[in-house]
C-alpha cells in the first residue's frame, strides 16, 4: 500500500508547490516511486500549475497520469477558495473523483503527495474544510511554514488544529524562500524547531532550500 501525504500551509502562499516539489525529490533519491497530485486547483483552465511547477522542480516532463487529469481531477477557472471558486464556475466539488484519483496513484506508485489548497481551513463546503478531508481519509499531513511576520502565529494554531483533530503529523516543511531578515527567520526557525520539540518531538522538520525555477 502507498504511503499517502497531505501537503498543508499555515496559509495560501507558504510555498507549499515548491516543498511539494522538493519532498518529492528528497523521497525519489530514496529509491521511492514518488508522484505529486494537487487536491483542487484554482485559478486555471486545462492543466494544473502546480502539478507543472512539481514536475520543473522534479526535472520532468508532464506525466501521462497529468495530462488525463489524474493528478489533478478538479480544476476550476476562478482563483479563490475551493468554494468560491466552484461556485463561480457552477459546478460542485466531487471529492468522490479526487479519492480515485487517489487510489489509481497509489495502485501504482510508492509515495503520493497531495498538495492541498490554501490553508487548513481552506472551505470545500460550508461545513467541510480541508483539513476535514485529511481526516476523513485517515492521511498524515506534512505543514508547510515559513518565516515571514506572522507565520509563528499561523504554524502553532495550525499544529493546533492537526492535534485536536487526532491527525498524525508526518512533517513540517519549513519553506526557506522567505527568509529575507538574518535575525526573524533564525528566531522563526528555532522558535518553531522548541516548540516541535516540545509538542511532537517524533515529528521530522526539513528545511525547504530557496530555488529558482
Amino acid at each position: 500500500m502507498a504511503e499517502i501525504i497531505f501537503i498543508s500551509g499555515i496559509d495560501t502562499d507558504a510555498g507549499k508547490s515548491y516543498a511539494t516539489g522538493h519532498l518529492a525529490n528528497m523521497l525519489s533519491a530514496q529509491g521511492k516511486r514518488v508522484i505529486t497530485q494537487k487536491f483542487i486547483q484554482t485559478g486555471c483552465t486545462e492543466e494544473s500549475e502546480d502539478i507543472i511547477l512539481h514536475r520543473k522542480i522534479m526535472g520532468l516532463p508532464m506525466l501521462d497520469d497529468d495530462t488525463d487529469h489524474t493528478t489533478a481531477p478538479v480544476i476550476f477557472s476562478y482563483p479563490a477558495s475551493a468554494q468560491l471558486a466552484a461556485a463561480m464556475d457552477g459546478r460542485t466539488i466531487e471529492l468522490d473523483a479526487i479519492d480515485r484519483a487517489t487510489a489509481s496513484l497509489a495502485s501504482r506508485y510508492d509515495v503520493v503527495l497531495i498538495e492541498g489548497a490554501g490553508g487548513l481551513m481552506v472551505p470545500i463546503t460550508d461545513d467541510f474544510f480541508a483539513i476535514d478531508y485529511a481526516q476523513t481519509r485517515n492521511i498524515p499531513i506534512s505543514l508547510v511554514t515559513n518565516s515571514r511576520l506572522g507565520s509563528i502565529n499561523h504554524t502553532i494554531l495550525s499544529l493546533e488544529a492537526i492535534k485536536n483533530r487526532g491527525i498524525k503529523l508526518h512533517s513540517i516543511l519549513y519553506n526557506r524562500h522567505f527568509d529575507n531578515d538574518a535575525a526573524i527567520s533564525a528566531d522563526t526557525r528555532a522558535f518553531v524547531g522548541r516548540y516541535v520539540a516540545k509538542h511532537s518531538p517524533e515529528t521530522e522538520i526539513i528545511d525547504i532550500p530557496s530555488i529558482n525555477i
